[in-house]
């Protein structure tokens, strides 16, 4: 049977995701590989690869909020807005650049970003071309900004020329960005040294191995991933059924359901415990399946 469930990977420097997942592929012998939540080459950390059913979770798995350490470093600022790019602006600073309080306003101000505006060289798709191809060939991509959300930012590290920090970001922020928008806060030019994803939603590097792993590493099952990522409601055995045909379900179909908010998609697993399927209440009392998943999952 092919491999069904997430493994979280300690991804090392210099591999990107899709690099992983190839690696995946050719160790756990199957094309059903992906993952949840792009990593860059330079960045190491926490990455989720999902095998067989799991596959199926990826969108929901790449909403959740990350945490990282990240180091800032000043002076250089490249065209990637970290250490792996082509230097476009460099200078000396005094060192009154870099004071506390000009660095407790840079940072107060990050913690209040909604809007974030990505880098030139990433995958974001701009009339069907992916941005960073529009970079690479001289032009400026025409980027929008996007909506994201910092809940936490900590300073927990400096000297003269860098600033390290933790942080925990929504979907859709650039940590290198970051790099950039201190920079120019400060009026020194920046750029991203160092980054560790140390959490994607609820998994974090103790659970991580290193890579690549051995063939037969044990996978954590489809249906635990998703009872992390998302609310969880188990289904009676007419609900099972049901959804299984991708019927609509109503509340007696459920026999363990707390309400979930805003017709938030929820994890429905069987009395066994198994995932059946991915699902959501379109109107009151009336819930419809979103994904269903294949009976050998769990």
């Amino acid at each position: 049977m092919s491999p069904d469930g997430v493994l979280v990977v300690d991804k090392p420097g210099g591999l990107t995701s899709h690099d992983v997942v190839g690696q995946a592929r050719r160790i756990f012998g199957t094309r059903e590989v992906g993952h949840a939540g792009t990593l860059d080459p330079m960045a190491t950390g926490v990455l989720l690869l999902l095998f067989g059913e799991a596959t199926k979770l990826s969108n929901f798995l790449t909403d959740d909020n990350k945490r990282y350490r990240a180091t800032v470093r000043f002076g250089r600022a490249t065209d990637t807005l970290d250490s792996d790019g082509k230097t476009i602006e460099e200078s000396e600073f005094p060192a009154e650049s870099l004071a506390d309080a000009a660095i407790a306003t840079a940072l107060a101000n990050e913690r209040a970003r909604t809007r974030q505006l990505p880098p030139a060289v990433s995958a974001i798709k701009v009339a069907g071309r992916r941005a960073y191809a529009i970079a690479r060939s001289g032009e400026v991509p025409e980027l929008a900004e996007r909506d994201v959300h910092v809940t936490e930012l900590e300073l927990v590290a400096r000297d003269a020329s860098s600033l390290t920090v933790e942080l925990c970001v929504s979907k859709g922020y650039y940590v290198r960005a970051l790099a950039r928008d201190l920079g120019r806060a400060l009026g020194v030019p920046a750029h991203l040294s160092f980054l560790r994803r140390t959490a994607s939603g609820s998994f974090d590097l103790t659970q991580a191995c290193a890579w690549p792993a051995l063939a037969g590493t044990p996978l954590l099952p489809t249906a635990e991933a998703a009872r992390r990522a998302l609310s969880a409601a188990v289904l009676t055995e007419s609900g099972v059924r049901r959804a299984r045909h991708g019927q609509l379900l109503d509340p007696a179909d459920f026999s363990d359901r707390q309400q979930a908010t805003g017709g938030a998609t929820e994890a429905w697993l069987g009395a066994d415990g198994a995932l059946v399927a991915l699902g959501r209440e379109q109107e009151p009392g009336q819930f419809r399946v979103v994904r269903g998943f294949a009976a050998r999952s769990g």
